[in-house]
């Protein structure tokens, strides 16, 4: 028997024989997205009434959210540095801390700002070596695992052995607690017509040869959806879904043109089905590795033709970007954004997009506005803008003054709004007086 695989058996218990390292007072990171512990979780639950002023800290979860019920409150409390949505509530009833915080630099307030006590993680099993893989989360799981003083980990034979910077030795464990269940699915919803509308939009933008930055949701999935016709795109992005998937197939996307990591899709994380999860398991052309690596925005833009695209909840006429509030409640977070939208301005022909639809609540609001609403936060500032894409239009902000900007907005604007944001264009003295207008017709 090799020296790792004594190690395995002599650290292996339950995970309410696990959580019990866990001591009143202990900041613990649990590792997110699809890779929540949730057996562990469990456990930690249950045990929480003998513990006092655990903190938790955690990004993008999904799940259950018994962790954040208001009786857990004098024993466990979540400290999030992304809102998802089985947290939200837990956030806007102040029942749940939320830490602004830019992807890229999570990492390193773990390293020097955040030490961690416990860091609870779900891994592959152990290779010949004795190498767990992080699987679908190295993101900033791998960083956190590193620093902290005791590693419990769920060993999961579904978990997808994913290659890159992506691994951690058995001797690093603490506790290992062996588990079987399959991994959350993220199934993408068909895009609505709106998005496919931005999303072609958005193709026009991509050349031969682009390195992208897609994500999860409708308007990504749909984007990739009108890429059929292009050649030797890439990937460099904090996390895909399974719509890379058949264009890897066909050959679209085939990392040649790369100038960083040739002939990789490079990434921090993945969200989606089965299908992808396959896909990934032991695939030499994906490659996973932590954020203070992906989303550096030096290294970011070394990819030529890198394309950023990244979403909004409101965006001013001054090309002022609101993506993690909705007014004064919180919404979600940075994340990446600010990370990739400054890479890709700095790469060779790069292009950093900002999309979303014109309108919200049915077509009865718009999300080109005046001014942003009262406590909204700027995630992208108008100095950081180029691209903003709506169903209606592309409006290139980058070098161009206030005005060329209102303008420019609004002509992207559902044509309901049109006027009213001219006119308060006049108010805020971005148009002249001789100004004669400019909108599009219906």
């Amino acid at each position: 028997m090799t020296n790792w695989a004594e190690h395995y058996g002599s650290h292996r218990c339950t995970a309410d024989e696990a959580v019990r390292a866990i001591q009143s007072g202990n900041r613990v990171f649990m590792t997110g997205n699809c890779s929540v512990p949730k057996v562990l979780l469990h456990a930690l639950v249950n045990y929480a009434p003998n513990l006092q002023h655990v903190e938790i800290v955690q990004v993008l979860t999904m799940g259950d959210n018994d962790y954040v019920k208001p009786e857990l409150q004098p024993h466990l409390r979540v400290n999030t540095m992304f809102i998802s949505q089985n947290v939200r509530q837990a956030v806007d009833d102040g029942l749940a801390d939320f830490t602004p915080i830019f992807l890229s630099e999570i990492p390193g307030l773990f390293r020097r700002e955040m030490p961690i006590d416990v860091a609870l993680i779900h891994v592959s099993p152990p290779d010949e070596h004795g190498y767990c893989s992080f699987g679908v989360e190295v993101g900033v799981t791998k960083t956190a695992a590193e620093v902290a003083r005791i590693v419990i980990a769920e060993i999961n034979p579904r978990m997808p052995r994913t290659l890159g910077d992506s691994f951690i030795h058995i001797s690093k464990l603490d506790h290992v607690v062996e588990v079987d269940y399959p991994l959350p699915e993220v199934h993408p919803e068909p895009p609505s017509a709106i998005q496919q509308a931005i999303a072609q939009n958005i193709a026009t933008l991509i050349e031969d040869g682009s390195t992208i930055q897609t994500g999860i949701g409708g308007i990504p999935d749909a984007v990739l959806q009108y890429l059929g016709d292009k050649r030797n795109l890439g990937i460099h992005t904090e996390l895909f879904s399974e719509g890379v998937i058949d264009l890897v197939n066909r050959g679209i996307i085939n990392n040649e043109a790369k100038t960083l990591h040739p002939g990789k899709i490079i990434a921090g994380f993945v969200l989606g089905t089965q299908r992808l999860y396959d896909f990934i398991h032991d695939n030499p052309i994906i490659e996973l590795h932590p954020t203070e690596y992906v989303n550096d925005p030096f290294r970011i833009s070394q990819n030529n033709r890198m394309v950023s695209i990244n979403s909004a909840i409101e965006v001013d006429l001054t090309g002022q970007v609101c993506a993690d509030s909705i007014g004064h409640r919180f919404y979600s977070g940075a994340g990446g954004q600010v990370d990739f939208i400054r890479g890709a301005a700095r790469s060779i022909g790069g292009k950093p997009i900002i999309a979303l639809p014109s309108t919200a609540k049915d077509g009865g609001i718009s999300r080109i506005v005046w001014r942003l609403q009262p406590g909204a936060g700027v995630v992208t500032t108008r100095n950081d803008v180029h691209y903003v894409v709506t169903e209606y239009g592309i409006a290139y902000l980058h070098g161009k003054t206030i005005r060329e900007r209102a303008q420019a907005l609004i002509r992207i604007a559902d044509p309901d709004f049109r006027e009213q944001l001219e006119e308060r264009a006049f108010e805020l003295g971005y148009f002249t007086p001789n100004y004669t207008g400019f909108s599009l017709p219906v």
